[in-house]
């Protein structure tokens, strides 16, 4: 048995009157998702643990058989991971965001205008972020590039709960002033936030964004601080070859510190432009070196539900089955061997509040051996309907692989 783990991020949402009051996944055309949910198992599961906040980390984490309250340390340590960054037990890590800030004179008065500086290029990041650690790196501070907006801060030896930090696509088009860092935070951390807009609002490279009608990546952002992670391997717990396509350091850094292999993909964004073909490509070779188990996470539902871009992220979905979901289904029927497919997002993403929420998500369980009786349209309301409720999100694994 070859098992699929397909994860799009952020796909479950809310009906929206800009969509004639329906979900993306429900107008959205997926014909390969429905014909799997026919004959699947259906129904509802809870991804967010009690007292957690609905990240993309502590739910993928779950989707992967990992109990959040047991693994989870933060999120910029699995993202660290990705990096490359060998953590020290004393190390605190931030996930440090490249964002968009008003012009205001005072740091406190301005608003956060996009969180991820018009998804700012990996290329142009690296530079602004290289320019930012020769600039205010020390032996306590370390600032390391990563992917698009995504980056890292190392704070040797630091304080592991340095007050609230609040994610910045939570308060996209917000006054900053209620949302900057409180507490120890508040003196360590807010002034090298301070510090980066006055470095990076006329550096060259924000310059030419702005000539090319781009919004400038003019200050960092630190929140989701962690400690370094210990995750136990996926082939200890479930005796499976596993791997990762993704996109994102979050999910690779997860990958790596669960010992399973990260596959990187050509043209792979975390947006609607990604490399979709690619990423199938890559699972399919996955499967043909041997693994058991791969997880292709596709990041663009939650990025579009996060820009409320209401025909993107119905688009997203449906190049997600045609691209991806469709082409692994024929490459697993040429092989003959029986397979069994998990389809589901991590977390809601709705249009209408542009940030994730802790609802339980709709699944999928299709196998290609067993005949079930699922629903005739994949979507929110049906999986609801079927009464099938996995309250503890991370034994969903198991039921998976049965």
């Amino acid at each position: 048995m070859k098992y699929l783990v397909m994860l799009c991020d952020g796909m479950a949402d809310e009906p929206n009157l800009t969509l004639d009051n329906k979900t993306p996944m429900e107008l959205a055309n997926k014909p390969c998702m429905d014909s799997l949910a026919a004959k699947a198992e259906v129904g509802m599961v809870k991804t967010v643990a009690d007292g957690m906040s609905p990240g993309s980390d502590v739910a993928n984490l779950a989707v992967l058989g990992y109990d959040a309250k047991k693994y989870y340390s933060g999120r910029s340590p699995l993202e660290a991971a990705s990096i490359g960054i060998d953590l020290k037990d004393t190390d605190v890590t931030f996930r440090c965001n490249l964002v968009t800030l008003s012009d205001e004179e005072n740091y406190e008065d301005k608003t956060i205008l996009d969180y991820c500086a018009d998804d700012i290029s990996t290329e142009e990041a690296r530079v602004l972020i290289e320019y930012v650690q020769e600039n205010m790196g020390t032996d306590e501070f370390a600032f390391y590039a990563g992917v698009s907006y995504r980056h890292c801060l190392v704070w040797a030896n630091g304080n592991s709960k340095p007050g609230k930090l609040t994610p910045p696509h939570d308060i996209t088009g917000k006054p900053i002033k209620e949302y900057l860092p409180t507490d120890v935070a508040k003196d360590v951390l807010l002034p090298l936030m301070e510090r980066s807009y006055n470095l990076l609002k006329d550096h060259p490279v924000n310059l030419a964004r702005i000539e090319r009608g781009k919004r400038p990546a003019n200050s960092i952002w630190l929140w989701g601080e962690g400690t370094k992670p210990l995750l136990d391997s996926f082939m200890h717990l479930y005796n499976l070859k596993g791997s990762m396509v993704s996109a994102v350091d979050l999910l690779k850094g997860i990958a790596i510190c669960a010992q399973m292999s990260s596959v990187d993909v050509d043209g792979a964004t975390g947006y609607i432009d990604t490399n979709f073909e690619g990423k199938a490509k890559a699972a399919m070779a996955e499967f043909d070196r041997g693994q058991d188990l791969v997880y292709i996470h596709v990041e663009a539902p939650d990025e579009c539900g996060h820009r409320a871009e209401y025909e993107n992220k119905v688009r997203s979905i449906e190049l997600i089955d045609e691209k991806v979901l469709a082409p692994m289904v024929e490459y697993f029927k040429a092989k003959g061997e029986d397979f069994s497919i998990l389809v589901c997002p991590d977390h809601p993403t709705p249009l209408i509040t542009r940030t994730h929420s802790r609802e339980a998500v709709p699944y999928l369980i299709y196998r290609s051996n067993c005949d079930a009786q699922g629903v005739e349209k994949f979507t929110e309301a049906n999986a609801s309907e079927t009464g099938v409720y996995v309250a503890e999100g991370y034994t969903l694994m198991s039921r998976f692989i049965g």
